[in-house]
């Protein structure tokens, strides 16, 4: 389901064992991109949408989206619950260390404002923009939003991004015969996604 399956043959590589252990692989690497935010998870769940759009069994493509959105959507729930926990003690926590070093003071400031201003709704743009789901997060946690106002808020937020996501991978599939190249083409497409703001903000 992921792109080490994408360039292996299916003649060698049955879909039923791609997909055993494409969908907890997936599962897995996108929670853990959720709680250490380095992981490429954009591109992970762009290449599994390569892969199921070139596979013959049923609901694969469906599949990628309910792996990808709910291990973000726990992955978030589990992040921010220990950012309260850093919180709310004397020393604070690595988690919450880890959250304010992602997050500069310019943007953490418009994050501030715009959820003062905008709420909710704030929370799906974050998870659409490149590096914008770290400062809206630490804007909640000091705002001090019970974990329960943020899932409720975080739960759009990640089933839009993995529609997002997954359409950039469906692109990629759909334009390239073979899956490894519609995954090549897929992550390119993420990663230059990913580094369109950290340019334009140099430029600017």
């Amino acid at each position: 389901m992921l792109a080490a399956s994408a360039v292996t043959p299916a003649s060698i590589v049955p879909e039923s064992t791609q997909q055993a252990v494409g969908y907890p692989t997936l599962f897995l690497l996108v929670l853990a991109g959720a709680l250490v935010p380095v992981i490429p998870t954009g591109a992970l769940v762009s290449s599994a949408a390569v892969v199921a759009f070139h596979q013959t069994a049923p609901f694969s493509l469906l599949m990628v989206f309910l792996t990808a959105s709910l291990a973000a959507f726990l992955g978030d729930a589990a992040l921010y619950w220990l950012g309260r926990r850093g919180m709310g003690s004397k020393n604070g926590s690595r988690w919450l260390e880890a959250l304010r070093s992602r997050a500069p003071e310019d943007r953490l400031a418009q994050a501030q404002e715009k959820l003062a201003a905008h709420g909710v709704a704030v929370l799906v743009l974050s998870r659409l923009v490149p590096a914008g789901r770290i400062p809206v997060m630490l804007a909640c946690l000091m705002a001090k939003w019970p974990l329960r106002r943020f899932s409720r808020g975080n739960l759009p937020a990640c089933l839009a991004w993995a529609v997002t996501y997954q359409l950039i991978g469906i692109l990629g599939g759909s334009l390239f015969a073979e899956p490894w190249e519609g995954v090549l083409a897929a992550i390119g497409l993420t990663l230059l996604i990913s580094a369109v703001p950290a340019v334009w903000r140099r430029v600017r």
